[in-house]
């Protein structure tokens, strides 16, 4: 049995060496997960033909991983809680391993899916488990160069996967798409078991069953109801709306039953009254209209527009990824200097920038100005992420880290697509008349414009983010009881 001081140590900022080797770790699971996402859906139309099934049928590879990923995510808290935050998160990346391997060794398609749920309900407890472990390793002051370590191969991830999925599709077997996460899993279960803190579970946390029955299945309503935005009736789809319309009755439900509830909830909305985490979550869903949108606009732009392979298109991506890594090597502690607000408001700006060739761009010429403006929408994504991150985990007592790092998430999965869902449509309501080559490019390039005026309002949202000596201030420090609970041994 471990003494109290092994538990107050599990619970205090660890030195900056070991928070390195724990950030290195995160951060294979990030990436593996998120890589995921891109790497199967560069490739739906091959595994269509593969087993000669309807773009419908195919469809649920990329669906079900979806729906099972957002799933878990709201109660992903819990289980950190309750079993402990490494344990949950290496049984999270073994059911991510698990499904990887399966998927690869699938002889059907709906064994694919069946395999695919299992990887995604893996998937979908990684990031806010990582959240909540890096947040209490590293403490308020250096919680900005913590979750940059770890969210940086988590951006680049679904940048590379356009990359890497493409020439898999071209060269090898598209087992190859699934089998490739064995040996970064293999390796995140290895150093994980010896790099993580280890904290004891509590046992006395119980499930918020009436909760998990309201949030789960609102969550993963709306992400279905906005994944069917993309047939042509758009949200006017009965297919859309009415799981939309269901899911925002949930959630409400689950709101009042959070409010009201004698025990932990599950998610804890009060959270979101204050004025960092609430309005880092509000800008981060604000972000999906934008930032998350482009990512889904570039690669359709490029293949329809410009008629580019899918291998070609993620080599044109990567200049994204480019931006993203030069704001974190060149630029990241200077930002950590700045105030939040201008740093998140130019970052904004900068994207602004970042899209303007795009609305500007002819079917013909011009690459390289389009890759600046890569560039430059990668440098203020980044710019604009990791501070928003950082306020909304900064301010947090240890206890409340689980369960506010999962809401955090379901704001992301949820904001993101629903965002982009938004510019799919108007996308395709301009394409609906185009007959030529022309219509097309004009219909893009008014796409692109939508997205800059959208980026507006996460841009004016910035500069009401509280100013730095605001966000630096000291967490609510965890009760007594809580610091003294004893840790699991060192495994």
């Amino acid at each position: 049995m471990t003494s109290p001081a092994t538990a107050s140590q599990a619970a205090t900022p660890v030195p900056d060496r070991r928070l390195n080797l724990i950030s290195l770790v995160l951060a294979l699971g990030v990436f593996i997960t998120l890589l995921d996402t891109t790497i199967v859906n560069i490739a739906l139309d091959h595994l269509r033909t593969v087993f000669d099934a309807s773009v419908a049928q195919t469809q649920w590879v990329s669906t079900g991983y979806l729906l099972a990923f957002v799933s878990v995510i709201p109660v992903s808290g819990w289980l950190s809680e309750r079993f402990g935050a490494r344990n949950a998160w290496m049984s999270a990346v073994g059911a991510f391993l698990a499904g990887s391997l399966l998927c690869g060794l699938a002889g059907s398609l709906p064994a694919l899916i069946a395999f695919r749920v299992l990887q995604g309900i893996g998937g979908g407890m990684v990031m806010p488990i990582t959240l909540s472990i890096v947040t209490r390793a590293a403490g308020p002051e250096r919680i900005h160069k913590a979750t940059a370590a770890v969210a940086l191969p988590g951006l680049l991830g679904p940048i590379l996967g356009s990359v890497l999925g493409g020439a898999i599709v071209q060269s090898l077997s598209w087992h190859w798409l699934f089998l490739v996460n064995v040996p970064v899993c293999l390796a995140a279960l290895i150093l994980g078991r010896s790099l993580l803190p280890a904290t004891a579970g509590q046992r006395g946390h119980r499930l918020d069953i009436p909760g998990f029955l309201l949030l789960t299945p609102g969550v993963v309503a709306v992400a279905y109801g906005i994944g069917e935005t993309s047939g042509k009736d758009g949200f006017a789809a009965a297919g859309a709306w009415l799981p939309l319309v269901t899911g925002a009755v949930l959630l409400a439900a689950f709101t009042l039953h959070s409010l009201r509830a004698r025990r932990p909830a599950l998610i804890d909305v009060r959270l979101f009254a204050r004025r960092s985490f609430g309005l880092s979550s509000v800008i981060t869903f604000a972000s999906g209209f934008s930032t998350y949108a482009l990512s889904f606009l570039l690669p359709l732009f490029y293949q329809q527009v410009r008629g580019e392979t899918v291998l070609h298109t993620g080599l044109l991506l990567i200049t994204q990824g480019l931006g993203t890594m030069f704001f974190v090597v060149a630029l990241r502690n200077l930002a950590a200097r700045l105030d939040s607000r201008f740093v998140i408001a130019a970052g904004m700006a900068i994207t602004m920038i970042g899209t303007v060739p795009f609305a500007l761009a002819d079917a013909h010429g011009g690459t390289a100005l389009l890759l600046a403006g890569q560039f430059a929408q990668g440098l203020g994504f980044a710019a604009t992420t990791f501070p928003v991150t950082t306020l909304a985990l900064a301010n947090l007592s240890h206890d409340e880290t689980p369960r506010a790092s999962a809401a955090f998430s379901v704001v992301q999965r949820v904001g993101a697509p629903f965002g982009v869902a938004i510019i799919a449509v108007i996308l395709q309501n301009r394409l609906d008349g185009a007959t030529t080559a022309a219509d097309a490019l004009a219909a893009f390039s008014g796409t692109f414009w939508w997205i800059f005026a959208l980026s507006a309002a996460p841009l004016v949202l910035a500069f009401l983010v509280p100013s730095r000596k605001h966000t630096a201030a000291a967490p609510e420090p965890a009760r007594p009881e809580k610091q003294a609970e004893p840790a699991a041994p060192a495994q």
